[in-house]
């Protein structure tokens, strides 16, 4: 017997595609699959509205827009503030809201995750340790309100990357110029020590925002914990070198392969380190310029 003759059938799919071009001219392939699933839609009662084809070609160009990284870092910094992975931190950062300091009794603590905060185009970023108790913890933004802040944001000023000098609350004014800002952990530990698996838990944030901030060419990191963690982000890269390859010291400087930022280290401006000696502002100045120069000239 033969083979039975019969009607070739289009895919539902070669369908749909035909239909959406014929809507909205030319699209690049990958646009094919957006288009077949609001074409889906429209074959249901519920969305007349879509067979409409001004009303169709409306929704694909409004679901199809590129998101922007700015919008998708604000979106990342809302689901920060509500984690709750770490119970013993999120514990911690209430109960020192609750309690507050007695010279700030009359501050509404934050008590939460600290966003990043900063300029979304930025070539430089900072990356610190985690919000003080009474700093960050209580303002809501990161080195705002303690001793760190004030001696961070007087060197970021002085060397272009801030438009004043101090930090004081959320709404002072202050802005980043080509500079972000954030930190290895977004909540206050208790005697300002995480444990392991709490850096763990907060390691996907920052390995979401090195992938949103595409201008990136030079990253500073705050002492040897933010040094140790942003290598243990860079590590999961085929090829990489291995960490010890990298040492960290007040200063020092190392090109990374395959494009990456340049990676600057210096001390973390702690009281405990400040107030020793053990970094200075002309020693953090030295950095910042050490920075300026390799942006300037690169």
């Amino acid at each position: 017997m033969g083979k039975r003759l019969g009607t070739r059938r289009t895919p539902a799919s070669l369908l749909a595609s035909r239909y959406f071009r014929s809507l909205v001219g030319f699209l690049p392939r990958k646009s094919v699959q957006l288009g077949a699933h609001i074409f889906a839609l429209s074959r249901f009662s519920t969305f007349d509205w879509l067979r409409s084809a001004e009303n169709f070609k409306y929704v694909w160009l409004v679901m199809s827009r590129p998101t922007s990284p700015s919008r998708e870092l604000a979106v990342l910094q809302r689901r920060i503030v509500t984690c709750t992975r770490c119970p013993r931190l999120v514990r911690y950062c209430r109960e020192v809201a609750r309690e507050k300091r007695r010279s700030y009794q009359d501050w509404d603590y934050w008590g939460k995750p600290i966003p990043s905060f900063g300029d979304p185009h930025a070539q430089l970023l900072i990356l610190g340790l985690a919000p003080a108790a009474h700093g960050g913890n209580r303002t809501g933004r990161m080195f705002t309100g303690d001793r760190s802040g004030d001696f961070l944001f007087r060197g970021l000023c002085q060397a272009g990357f801030a438009n004043q000098p101090t930090s004081l609350h959320r709404n002072d004014g202050l802005r980043l110029r080509n500079c972000y800002l954030t930190a290895a952990l977004r909540c206050a530990p208790p005697k300002n020590q995480p444990k392991p698996e709490e850096r763990r838990n907060c390691q996907p944030y920052l390995e979401e925002e090195l992938a949103l901030l595409q201008r990136v060419r030079a990253v500073l990191v705050l002492g040897r914990i933010a040094f140790d963690t942003y290598l243990r982000v860079l590590s999961k890269r085929q090829g990489f070198p291995p960490r010890s390859s990298f040492r960290f010291a007040h200063g020092a400087s190392h090109p990374l392969p395959e494009g990456l930022p340049r990676l600057f280290c210096s001390y973390h401006p702690s009281q405990q380190n400040t107030q020793t000696g053990r970094l200075t502002p002309e020693m953090f100045r030295r950095v910042l310029d050490d920075i300026r120069g390799f942006l300037a000239f690169t």
